[in-house]
């Protein structure tokens, strides 16, 4: 089974207590769940290329500070995905749904109640256990 590469944003408010998810499409591979936005790397391409693209095309922003967060694998029945997950921290432009998909601002507390595709999930974790460690930290 072929791998298909795929190139995720995780974009954070300027506060950074919340991040931009989207709704996929009911007839979308894994439709009605929560994505991370972002898409397919095209042939040849660079993977901080791909996802300014993919931003760009997707919801109309243009990333201007990101960085790598991880690199998952995950096999679904149908298909083989390795997932570029990479945090964006600064960008230009105001995100609205350019394929007629919904977006929302969701707190990083709150990313564990929604439901998304099984190989995002280890980077909701992620983001959930990351405020939880960083809310209990400034309480210590």
């Amino acid at each position: 089974m072929k791998t298909i590469d795929v190139v995720a944003g995780v974009i954070f408010s300027s506060s950074r207590e919340q991040v931009l998810v989207a709704l996929r499409k009911p007839g979308q591979h894994q439709g009605n769940r929560w994505e991370f936005p972002g898409g397919k790397l095209e042939s040849g391409e660079a993977l901080q290329d791909g996802l300014i693209r993919e931003l760009r095309e997707e919801i109309g922003i243009t990333a201007t500070q990101c960085q790598a967060r991880s690199i998952i694998e995950h096999e679904y029945p149908e298909k083989q995905v390795r997932l570029h997950f990479w945090d964006v921290l600064a960008f230009e432009g105001v995100p609205e749904g350019v394929e007629g998909q919904r977006l929302q601002w969701v707190t990083l507390q709150d990313l564990g109640s929604l439901v998304f595709p099984d190989a995002n999930q280890p980077i909701v974790d992620q983001l959930v256990g990351e405020a939880t460690n960083s809310s209990s930290g400034a309480q210590a």
